[in-house]
């Protein structure tokens, strides 16, 4: 199935229905009174986090979502059915932003969890409503209100524990193929990956932990180059970076350009971000002579200054990496441990989680305000053209 992390779609609620202007019309009961009755409400529009789907591309074939309008009161004061409510399945991890406003609605994180976008409209009320002791046969009634029409995009970022990162082709997509069942492309040119990936890490019985795959980085890519906008929110639902590097780029690049280019897009992007726990995995150590692996490490690891996690691997031979889902595995179990004994701890998380979010946030309004600010000039450009001057020849008098 195609992945798409982000859709537009258009959601209109019901319309409320209108109230009914009836009397009572009974033998021997003269004077019987008004008793026409309410509309039925308009049906909302909710959207509810369902885990079965990864993807928005049903949203790129449907766009437009309504849900039913409420029934027109009727007479004996009997009311209008209300309109059903709409609930759309998105998957679990999707942003919800008004385009027209650009406001945030709403952020759908967890199985099952509801978020209404557009609210039905109010019934209409029936003339039995407008009795009154100088008014005992009211002709007034009032009409059901429209529902909200809202147009919406949908933006969504994976849900992972752990967040693979790098430039191109540093063998991010290898490294998931040999640690998991995900089997994403791999080729030996860069920008392989086009979407991300997920992966399921088994450790062993009833352990194991999610991988996300995310497309190589290139510089720019906090401004939008090469989408990196699109890449680079979805690993802020992640616990845990692995900052992959080609120790032997084909291109014979220098690495450490290469780390300190990715860290700077993350700073760009989100500093928030750059605090999350991100480990070192130094790839394609096979590629090296034996001897020289030792020192060319050692090298990397001092012109960098790095002193956090550091791991060695080769993710097409298999060196390394068992060792490398073994240390993640631990440490997530170790953090989920900590935050649950830990107030402090769990709320200083909370917080980081928090200001990532609202920073990558930021940036997608960022970038909905330049789309639309582009779409606005395209617009003037083309009224500014008048068919009735194009291909006019023009004669000056003398």
């Amino acid at each position: 199935m195609q992945f798409l992390d982000e859709a537009s779609i258009i959601v209109e609620a019901g319309r409320g229905g209108n109230g009914c202007l009836s009397f009572r019309r009974e033998k021997y009961v003269p004077r019987g009174g008004p008793d026409g009755g309410d509309g039925g409400h308009g049906g909302s529009v909710y959207l509810i986090g369902d885990d079965s789907l990864n993807t928005l591309i049903d949203f790129k074939f449907q766009r437009y979502y309504q849900a039913e309008s409420g029934d027109a009161g009727q007479g004996r004061q009997m009311a209008g059915k209300a309109g059903e409510d709409l609930i759309v399945k998105v998957p679990v991890g999707t942003t919800v932003i008004d385009e027209e406003t650009l406001e945030i609605i709403g952020d759908v994180t967890e199985i099952g969890q509801l978020l209404l976008v557009a609210q039905g409209g109010r019934r209409g009320l029936g003339n039995i409503h407008f009795k009154s002791s100088t008014n005992r046969a009211p002709r007034q009634t009032s009409k059901g209100t429209w529902g909200e029409r809202r147009n919406l995009r949908f933006e969504m970022k994976v849900m992972a524990d752990v967040g693979l990162l790098g430039m191109p082709n540093a063998g991010k997509s290898t490294l998931i193929r040999a640690v998991s069942a995900a089997k994403p492309k791999v080729a030996n040119y860069p920008f392989t990956t086009l979407v991300p990936n997920l992966g399921v890490v088994k450790i062993g019985s009833h352990q194991h932990f999610v991988m996300a795959d995310i497309p190589g980085l290139i510089e720019g890519a906090a401004d939008g180059a090469g989408l990196g906008l699109r890449f680079l929110k979805h690993l802020t639902r992640t616990r845990l970076l692995l900052h992959v590097v080609d120790i032997a780029p084909y291109d014979e690049s220098d690495p450490v350009y290469a780390v300190e280019a990715i860290l700077k897009e993350l700073k760009n992007f989100s500093a928030a971000l750059t605090e999350l726990p991100r480990w070192l995995v130094i790839n394609k150590i096979d590629l090296l002579p034996e001897d020289d692996r030792d020192a060319m490490v050692k090298d990397l690891v001092e012109r960098l200054g790095w002193e956090g996690e550091l791991f060695v691997v080769s993710a097409a031979s298999g060196i390394g990496t068992q060792e490398l889902v073994q240390a993640a595995h631990r440490w997530l179990g170790e953090q989920r441990l900590q935050l649950a004994e830990d107030p402090e701890a769990a709320e200083a998380h909370a917080a980081l989680l928090a200001r990532m979010e609202n920073e990558s946030l930021e940036r997608a309004e960022e970038r909905l305000t330049r789309r639309k600010r582009k779409k606005d000039d395209e617009e003037e450009d083309d009224d500014d053209f008048n068919d009735d001057d194009y291909d006019v020849e023009v004669e000056y008098a003398p």
